[in-house]
């Protein structure tokens, strides 16, 4: 494409790292979709992440490096960065130091954005790792209510969302929050998804446009080793279900939600018992689920955990008997 078309900011918030970001940058560059800037924030790295991130600066105008005089916690890391953005640019692609855009990434989402005017975010199929995922939009839906897809999610559908190299947001939606991430909330990605899409619609470009790299050291392998996910679910229901769902459906997903909570919540506290190894780790978990419990404003019910620890125990024996 020629350098017309509306300009779409590309934003790297980075802390050491040098392994990927190359990679990252370059797929960057090789976009069919020219008329963009590249802003890269860099927290404080001890690795060679400036030095390669202002290597490209010097060669390509369009590419930017910023640096943080002191190291920001992740999420506030994300929103200084979102905070860099032109204040020219119509739309506004994050982009993760170890992810990668498809050549036509920034194309597509554009031209979905340009089409439909009551779109706000814009998703397409990722390869997360090693597979397709982000795939239950039905083929020739290019949009879909923000309305709908919130309320499909909250019932139990597929997750649409992503991650936030997943997405292009309207860069209008951005620059009209003080705090674009809530802060508080490690699944904040998800969480802005929901509270933005009470007023505009989610566009859906139907070929894989991005790449998630999953490593030891990367967010959602935190998440995994938690299983932050479960309290992240019950916060957007919590939070959300009210807007999306009306009260009969809010009723039915609350209580299997709890149920299903309490019971993730008893199978890890019953393992501090059996292994004595695992203190560490569970002792981290209690502590993000606790808190996160006591930010629901729904504080860690000891009744319903011992409930759910004598159901988890009983469906054991249940299990060793019939073995």
């Amino acid at each position: 494409m020629s350098s017309g078309g509306p300009f779409v900011s590309v934003v790297t918030p980075v802390r050491n790292g040098e392994q990927y970001l190359r990679e990252c940058i370059d797929s960057v560059l090789a976009q069919t979709y020219q008329n963009w800037e590249y802003v890269i924030v860099n927290n404080c790295s001890t690795d060679r992440t400036l030095e390669i991130a202002q290597s490209y600066a010097d060669r390509d105008k369009r590419v930017s490096v910023h640096v943080n005089e002191h190291a920001l916690d992740l999420l506030e890391n994300w929103n200084h960065a979102l905070r860099q953005i032109s204040p020219e640019s119509k739309y506004c692609k994050v982009l993760h130091a170890d992810d990668l855009l498809l050549p036509t990434c920034i194309e597509q989402m554009v031209e979905v954005g340009e089409a439909n005017p009551s779109v706000g975010i814009i998703g397409a199929y990722r390869i997360d790792e090693d597979y397709v995922n982000l795939d239950s939009m039905p083929y020739k839906s290019t949009v879909v209510s923000g309305r709908e897809i919130c309320r499909r999610r909250l019932l139990g559908g597929p997750d649409m969302f992503g991650s936030p190299t997943s997405l292009m947001i309207r860069a209008d939606l951005i620059r009209g929050r003080r705090q674009f991430y809530n802060e508080q909330n490690l699944h904040a990605d998800s969480e802005v998804c929901f509270d933005l899409l009470r007023n505009v619609d989610f566009g859906f470009v139907h070929q894989v446009l991005t790449y998630t790299r999953r490593h030891n050291d990367s967010v959602s392998s935190f998440s995994r080793r938690l299983n932050t996910q479960k309290a992240s679910h019950f916060l957007h229901l919590i939070r959300y279900g009210p807007y999306f769902l009306n009260e009969e459906e809010y009723a039915r997903q609350y209580k299997r939600a709890r149920r299903v909570y309490y019971r993730f919540l008893a199978q890890n506290y019953l393992l501090v018992l059996l292994d004595k190894d695992a203190r560490a780790k569970r002792k981290a978990f209690g502590q993000y689920h606790g808190k996160a419990l006591a930010e629901l404003g729904q504080p860690l019910n000891r009744f319903s955990l011992f409930a759910a620890m004598i159901a988890v125990l009983y469906n054991k024996g249940l299990e060793m008997i019939k073995v």
